[in-house]
C-alpha cells in the first residue's frame, strides 16, 4: 500500500467510527458546502453530487491527498427526510415513518488531489419500519435523542428496535459511509487493504 495521506471530508463522529474500523491512518476536515437540493434532482443524483462537493470543497487545502466524501439522503416515498434538529421534530417525523419504508442514498467520492481523478459510487439501503405507537416513539426519542441523525434514529445503536427489516449490501452505508463501495474505490486508487 502507498503511503497515502488520507483526509475524510466530514465532522461527523459516525463517518470517522466507521473509517476507523478500516486501521487507516486519516484526519478529518469539514468541507462547509451548501447541501441545498437542486430543481428536479433525485436523491441518488444528489447524493452523488455532495459526495463530489465535498471532496472538491477541500482539494486546495489537501494538495497530495487522497480525500474521502460521503454524503447521504434519506427519502419516505418523494419526501426528503432531514435531521430533525429537536424533539419534537423526531417525534413527528417517526410517527410518520411507522410502518413504512425509507430508503437511504448514500453517496462516496473519492478525490486524489495530485492528479484530480476522482471515482464516485451509491449504496442503496432501505429500512421497513414496524408500526409504531406514540409511547415506543417518545421513549426511543427520549433515550437515544436523534437529532442530528436524517430519519430520527440511530442504527447503531436502539434504533434499530424500531425495525422491521433492513434491506442493504453494506450495514454501514446506513450508518454514513458505505465501506464495502469504499474499499473497492480506495483499490483503484492502488490502496489495498490486505496488501
Amino acid at each position: 500500500m502507498k503511503n497515502y495521506q488520507l483526509v475524510l471530508a466530514s465532522s461527523s463522529e459516525y463517518r470517522k467510527a466507521l473509517l476507523k474500523k478500516l486501521h487507516l491512518n486519516f484526519i478529518c476536515a469539514s468541507p462547509n458546502i451548501d447541501e441545498t437540493a437542486e430543481a428536479n434532482e433525485t436523491a441518488k443524483e444528489q447524493a452523488l453530487r455532495l459526495a463530489k462537493q465535498k471532496a472538491h470543497a477541500l482539494a486546495s487545502i489537501y494538495p497530495k491527498h487522497i480525500i474521502i466524501a460521503a454524503d447521504q439522503v434519506a427519502m419516505r416515498g418523494n419526501i426528503q427526510l432531514h435531521k430533525p434538529g429537536n424533539q419534537e421534530n423526531a417525534i413527528r417525523q417517526l410517527q410518520k415513518s411507522s410502518g413504512k419504508r425509507i430508503k437511504f442514498y448514500t453517496g462516496i467520492c473519492v478525490l486524489d488531489t495530485t492528479t484530480m481523478s476522482y471515482k464516485i459510487d451509491i449504496d442503496i439501503c432501505s429500512v421497513y419500519f414496524k408500526k409504531l405507537c406514540t409511547h415506543e416513539i417518545k421513549n426511543y426519542v427520549l433515550l437515544e435523542q436523534p437529532y442530528n441523525c436524517a430519519g430520527s434514529f440511530k442504527s447503531e445503536g436502539l434504533g434499530i428496535a424500531l425495525f422491521k427489516r433492513i434491506e442493504s449490501d453494506d450495514p454501514n452505508a446506513l450508518i454514513g459511509l458505505p465501506l464495502i463501495k469504499l474499499i473497492g474505490l480506495l483499490k483503484t486508487f492502488n490502496i489495498n487493504l490486505l496488501a
